[in-house]
């Protein structure tokens, strides 16, 4: 009976914010819609935000379960090109949804399992010697190019825009081909992301090697 109520309240709270916009969807407006009492809602998310969550939550499990499913490829680059493309594609289709996932007020938990999903997309990109900074900087340059195209379109369409941004990302984080003698600067990214299989190493010596390999990550080498 709790779960039969739980769909039927994040269901009609999905209904409301996709016609209303978060503004409408109140917690008497979704009670009255999902034809439950209020004390219902707290009763089963805790609180607002708990139904916010949960609103996420289903809004983008397929999503990121379809993004999880799909077999990554060959070459690195691409899957990161196919990453961006599926999440502009779903910040366009889930503008409330969207709006709710990004706002850094609500930090919502569901709304990370696309970074999580991002980091490993650089990750790959860093153990192939593909990168030309950090993980945490392509992560963050990506994320932030990211939501930045997708509110740019809701307020103006463009279809030429997210190609663009999409290949200047990627051309300022990665090297467009792995090089038969990699830089410095990569080969020393692409061994910092390999560091936690060194067992060999104790923790003492890899986290000695780690702060080795984020000076030469981070330092001004030429490529």
């Amino acid at each position: 009976m709790a779960d039969a109520t739980r769909s039927r309240i994040i269901s009609a709270a999905l209904r409301i914010l996709a016609k209303e916009g978060r503004e409408g969807m109140t917690t008497r407006a979704v009670a009255d819609a999902a034809e439950v009492q209020a004390p219902a809602i707290y009763r089963l998310f805790g609180d607002k935000r708990g139904l916010l969550d949960a609103v996420v939550a289903l809004g983008v499990e397929k999503y990121y379960a379809a993004k999880a499913a799909r077999a990554s490829g060959s070459d690195p680059l691409d899957d990161l090109r196919q990453g961006w493309d599926q999440h502009v594609a779903f910040g366009l289709a889930n503008p409330a949804i969207y709006a709710l996932m990004i706002d850094p007020q609500l930090a919502l938990p569901s709304a990370f399992a696309g970074l999580v999903h991002l980091e490993a997309l650089v990750h790959r990109a860093a153990l192939a010697g593909r990168l030309r900074v950090g993980e945490a900087q392509a992560v963050a340059m990506i994320h932030a190019a990211g939501q930045g195209c997708v509110l740019s379109l809701l307020q103006a369409p463009d279809d030429e825009l997210s190609a663009a941004m999409r290949e200047a990302v990627i051309a300022a984080i990665t090297s467009a081909a792995p090089r038969a003698k990699p830089s410095a600067k990569s080969a020393a990214i692409a061994l910092r992301a390999a560091l936690p299989e060194l067992a060999m190493l104790t923790p003492a010596e890899r986290g000695l090697l780690d702060d080795w390999l984020a000076r030469v990550s981070g330092a001004q080498i030429p490529e």
